[in-house]
């Protein structure tokens, strides 16, 4: 235990600021490299003793989580909200860094759960169907949105329907207008697809998953929204509720 070593990572886009520190909390080292994987790797070929890594939950986790995975003795993603000592004391990212290594020597890192290969497929299906009932809802919007500021009223789904569309079109009197929502009708029949190649692909792959069958037994709980709670059920909250996605 006193040759190990504890070293907090503050991650961004470009480069990851670090801090290590020994078993009695004395600083080893303090240093700022490339988010990537080998200046990442060097630094910590460098570093002697069993060591101890933890970083907040980013977009980067997943993948630096990954990297760092059998390679030290331990890797711990941690959720900033819950590490209530991170909001006191001085702020910069020297700072959050030994904060971090220091909250992992003491054993006061909260941990996410991260790291399983078997569920990569479906989290990346999942978050391919979010994206696309996202994009979907908007370019609804859109569409609304286009007619109202030519002062014509919207009401209930009838503008999207395919079978409607020359009628609506016809409302404009704006070649340019017109035009526009043309391209945005095709927007939103190129999206739809796509999301319902995604939704069969979740429900294939979740049918793989014996978590996504226990979800399903909750009432109200369908199988596209329990494989998302299966992706990450702490963000499950903001998913967009698949009924606000109109199914047309």
């Amino acid at each position: 235990m006193k040759r190990d070593k504890y070293m907090g990572m503050d991650v961004h886009q470009a480069t990851t600021v670090v801090a290590v520190i020994d078993a009695e909390g004395k600083i080893v080292l303090e240093t700022i490299v490339a988010t990537a994987a080998a200046p990442i790797r060097r630094l910590i070929e460098s570093i002697s003793g069993p060591l101890h890594i933890t970083f907040e939950e980013t977009t980067q986790a997943e993948w630096l989580y990954e990297l760092l995975e059998g390679f030290v003795a331990e890797v711990i993603v941690c959720d900033p909200r819950r590490n209530k000592l991170l909001s006191e004391g001085s702020k910069g990212d020297k700072a959050d860094a030994r904060r971090l290594a220091e909250l992992l020597r003491t054993g006061m890192v909260r941990s996410v759960w991260h790291g399983r290969q078997a569920t990569r497929a479906l989290k990346e299906m999942v978050r391919a169907y979010e994206t696309f009932a996202i994009d979907t809802q908007r370019t609804m919007l859109r569409i609304k949105a286009l007619y109202r500021s030519r002062g014509i009223p919207t009401a209930g789904t009838g503008v999207y329907q395919v079978r409607q569309r020359e009628h609506w079109l016809k409302q404009l009197t704006e070649v340019g207008m017109q035009q526009r929502a043309a391209w945005l009708y095709q927007q939103l029949d190129h999206v739809r697809e796509l999301r319902k190649q995604a939704k069969a692909a979740v429900l294939a792959e979740g049918q793989r998953h014996r978590a996504v069958e226990l979800l399903r037994t909750i009432p109200q709980v369908g199988p596209v929204r329990a494989a998302q709670n299966r992706r990450h059920c702490r963000h499950s909250a903001s998913i967009p509720n698949e009924a606000t996605v109109l199914e047309l």
